[in-house]
């Protein structure tokens, strides 16, 4: 059987070449995850390490431009081309990015809270609704049976994670309903990810290698993990062993990925974007088991994941911005 090549935002009927907003991928939603997770990950070294504060406020600036500017692409390409977006909709891997745009409002409700707690609140009651509407859909479509196995990949756990965004992001609200909803997200969310992370290591044990285009998704295994450390330490209000289990599974899969992922044989694409929010996740959440263990060692790594994720999100900054650029990230493949 031949390598699964189904690239993870565009459906195949888009004309060879073409220039246009109907090619803008969902994907690319990704990078607010990632920049948002960086912000709030700067934040964190405030508080914690005495980091310059400015950092971490510019971070989150940016992202929301971002945001704002994928937001208003992608509501032209819904314009003008609806028949794209549902078909990426309904596209069994595509489909499942969907769920950045909701993660990406969950995210943006921290990055904004210091500023406007109405805003925040704002978005993230709007995004709780899009996330737990998006997982329910997802989940409806595998239950209906006869999936392809070879379509069990990495992406398949991006809607599960965004249900474990919602305690990551919601410990801070004040509406009364809250603490109920992170029960039911972190249920969800927990379960779903035990789930469709056998499927998916199944898949990917039993099958062909992933395209070289899609390797960099298998960085989105860390995420159930690191997401979850982070929701299960806000649930509880503290950070313990069960936490810290979670926290060193997510680094060893960081470990083990990593050297699949950052090979100069994968392609440049804004599928690079689905490493970016699962390092940022691991990153936030060292340097919380860092303030709970309070020792060198612990603060090293977490300086070092910090350090790499900064790095890694700045080249895949100037990366996009130069296929922007020169016309190459709206073009469908030839």
């Amino acid at each position: 059987m031949p390598s699964l090549s189904i690239h993870p935002s565009l459906p195949v009927f888009y004309p060879p070449g073409a220039s246009s907003v109907r090619n803008l991928p969902i994907n690319l939603f990704a990078s607010v995850m990632g920049l948002s997770g960086l912000a709030l990950a700067w934040r964190l070294a405030h508080s914690s390490l005495g980091a310059p504060a400015l950092i971490g406020e510019a971070i989150g600036a940016f992202a929301v431009g971002i945001f704002l500017l994928l937001a208003g692409g992608y509501l032209a390409k819904l314009a003008k081309h609806p028949e794209a977006v549902q078909a990426e909709f309904q596209h069994p891997v595509s489909g499942n990015f969907f769920g950045t745009i909701a993660i990406s409002l969950l995210l943006l409700s921290a990055v904004v809270g210091p500023y406007s707690a109405t805003a925040a609140r704002a978005l993230w009651s709007v995004g709780v609704l899009a996330t737990l509407t998006l997982c329910y859909v997802v989940v409806s479509r595998l239950l209906k049976g006869q999936v392809d196995a070879s379509h069990a990949v990495p992406a398949w756990i991006i809607p599960c994670v965004a249900t474990l965004d919602i305690p990551v992001t919601g410990a801070q609200m004040p509406m009364a309903w809250v603490a109920e909803v992170n029960l039911l997200a972190g249920a969800v969310g927990a379960v779903l990810a035990l789930v469709l992370f056998a499927l998916i290591v199944n898949r990917l044990v039993h099958r062909d290698p992933l395209a070289p285009g899609m390797t960099p998704s298998l960085m989105i295994l860390v995420a159930p993990f690191a997401v979850g450390c982070l929701a299960y330490s806000n649930i509880v209000g503290g950070m313990d062993r069960f936490g810290a289990l979670l926290f060193y599974f997510a680094l060893f899969m960081f470990a083990v990925v990593a050297p699949k992922v950052f090979r100069p044989s994968v392609p440049f694409s804004a599928g690079w974007w689905a490493i970016s929010f699962p390092m940022a996740a691991l990153a936030n959440a060292a340097l919380k088991y860092a303030e709970f263990r309070a020792s060198a060692p612990h603060w090293l790594l977490a300086i070092g994941l910090l350090a790499a994720l900064s790095l890694v999100l700045a080249v895949l900054t100037l990366r996009t911005l130069r296929i922007a650029l020169n016309g190459q990230l709206l073009k469908s493949p030839k």
